[in-house]
């Protein structure tokens, strides 16, 4: 298939890039028409071998012959960078921009039956924490992840760039009812562990063998921390302990603090 070069930022055939920093846009156009932007070739290369199908391929004139092996799989789009961030909304420094296929979630039950470990995340509202949390998430051992209906969307450009493409390597779930279906999570077998700053907490190094067996990691968002409902939902509450006065982490790293000690047995 040949590359087609495009001239003008409103081109209709750039719609699925248009406004790519605009959030409640994105959001409103992304889910609702099946698709999910990638940023740079490393993340698009991951997106394809996870069986992601490409819609089209957007590329910086400059850079065309970087997927030259790739003008099969679906359109390829070219343009000048002054037309890329007149339609994108931002420089796009990384020069390749493509868009795919969402696929269907799998169902929280064969989440809970192919893991051992999970994260539970909980209002996780801020794209870049989220994709800190699925990074840390497929290099620390957690097999799965379970959103909070209120969560953001793994899938979004930004959760994808800093994830370097391991959304696509970590199965997630959407866990509806919240916080009720945390009984199922129960029901499989799992520890749910509420992560917490609160001084009375058990320190996360502590917790017993029997806990960390079937470990579900419960964290919230920055701020306020997971709900009250949640927490009395979770079997244990555990704590990173501090020092020098600091009262907490940031949420993906108390995530990547937590996931190595619950696999350092492993």
């Amino acid at each position: 298939m040949p590359v087609t070069v495009i001239t003008e930022p409103d081109d209709e055939r750039l719609a699925d890039y248009r406004a790519l920093t605009d959030v409640e846009l994105r959001t409103r156009w992304e889910p609702p028409h099946g698709l999910f932007i990638a940023e740079g070739e490393l993340v698009l290369r991951r997106a394809l071998r996870a069986g992601y199908r490409p819609r089209s391929f957007l590329v910086d004139e400059k850079r065309v012959d970087q997927l030259g092996d790739l003008a099969d799989a679906a359109p390829v789009y070219a343009a000048g960078q002054a037309v890329l961030e007149q339609a994108t909304g931002f420089h796009v420094h990384r020069g390749v921009l493509a868009s795919f296929h969402r696929r269907p979630l799998p169902d929280v039950d064969t989440v809970l039956a192919q893991a051992r470990r999970l994260a539970i995340l909980e209002d996780v509202n801020n794209h870049t924490n989220v994709g800190a949390i699925f990074r840390g998430a497929a290099a620390l051992g957690v097999d799965a992840v379970l959103l909070s209906p209120s969560c953001a969307d793994p899938l979004y450009r930004r959760s994808v760039r800093v994830s370097m493409g391991e959304v696509f390597a970590v199965p997630y779930a959407t866990l509806d009812p919240w916080p009720d279906g945390l009984r199922r999570v129960h029901d499989a077998g799992f520890t749910v562990i509420a992560m917490t700053p609160a001084a009375d907490a058990v320190p996360l190094q502590r917790l017993t063998e029997r806990q960390r067996r079937k470990a579900a990691l419960l964290l919230g968002a920055e701020g306020p921390g997971i709900s009250a409902k949640a927490v009395a939902a979770s079997d244990v509450r555990v704590a990173i302990p501090m020092r020098n006065g600091v009262d907490s982490l940031n949420v993906a790293a108390a995530a990547a603090v937590a996931f190595w000690e619950l696999g350092r047995a492993d």
